[in-house]
């Protein structure tokens, strides 16, 4: 059966510069095992399947599938299932703001002209690490609990650690093998740059190591840490992909009733049909 599909360029900055996203547009009716099979092809970092809400409350639902698991959240496939949905001639029952149902739960998504930005989900594990399994991912990034300013699990689904570093500028030097655990790395820029942070992601991976290119749920989860402790003011800007090729940027932003939004530009890439 042809489907449609769209594959997005997600937090880019500029062409072919963010993360990558494959979406099937049409996913009713495809099986678990089907889904799982096809987001191994593609080999992104995620693909998402849009399906009718089970909800009343909900616009559409996800499921998001990485090359070998499903995922109750995540942020990159969130606004690139958004922006394919809109794009399909999706329409939101309240203007200006689309629903999400995935397995997290229901992700609030501001559409605006500024572009699209989803509020953070709230953390379900945060708090200091453990001492003994800080001190295995410190020894795994090859630097020093010296350099570690601040540590806290930055957990709203994936399982983040989060480790805030002096600056950006060590968080560029980092060059690990492999991580004992998923990792989400931060640093400042000096006041006054156009970024304030440089955050780099890692998770382990068949026995090595992945680095994420731009990763809307860590960049949520360390938004809620880095403001709730005052070690940063919204809105601002963080850029990560940089040691690997890419210019990812994510706006960060709060609003008045101090919840946190991500957001960042979409651009659909490809667009087509997809047998499945």
């Amino acid at each position: 059966m042809l489907r449609r599909f769209t594959q997005v360029d997600v937090f880019a900055s500029g062409p072919y510069t963010g993360n990558p996203l494959a979406v099937v547009v049409d996913g009713e009716g495809l099986s678990t095992e089907e889904m799982r099979r096809f987001a191994r092809w593609t080999n992104l970092s995620e693909t998402t399947f849009l399906l009718p809400p089970a909800t009343p409350e909900a616009d559409y639902r996800v499921r998001i599938f990485t090359v070998e698991a499903e995922l109750p959240f995540a942020g990159h496939p969130t606004l690139g299932s958004c922006h394919a949905w809109l794009e399909s001639g999706g329409r939101p029952r309240t203007e200006g703001r689309v629903v999400q149902e995935c397995g997290a739960g229901l992700v609030r998504i501001a559409a605006t002209d500024a572009g699209l930005a989803f509020q953070a989900p709230p953390l379900i594990r945060s708090g200091p690490v453990e001492e003994e399994f800080l001190d295995r991912i410190v020894a795994s990034l090859g630097i020093t609990r010296d350099d570690v300013v601040a540590a806290e699990w930055a957990d709203n689904g994936p399982g983040w650690v989060g480790l805030l570093l002096k600056d950006a500028e060590q968080v560029l030097a980092l060059r690990p093998e492999t991580v004992p655990h998923d990792v989400g790395v931060v640093g400042p820029y000096p006041v006054g740059s156009p970024v304030a942070f440089e955050v780099r992601a890692f998770f382990p991976a068949q026995g090595s190591m992945v680095e994420d290119p731009v990763t809307g749920s860590l960049n949520a989860s360390l938004a809620q840490w880095l403001l709730r402790t005052g070690r940063a003011e919204a809105p601002y800007l963080a850029a990560q992909g940089t040691v690997i090729g890419r210019t990812g940027r994510v706006r960060v932003s709060a609003d008045d009733e101090g919840e946190v939004w991500v957001g960042g530009d979409v651009r659909t890439c490809v667009s087509g049909q997809v047998e499945l």
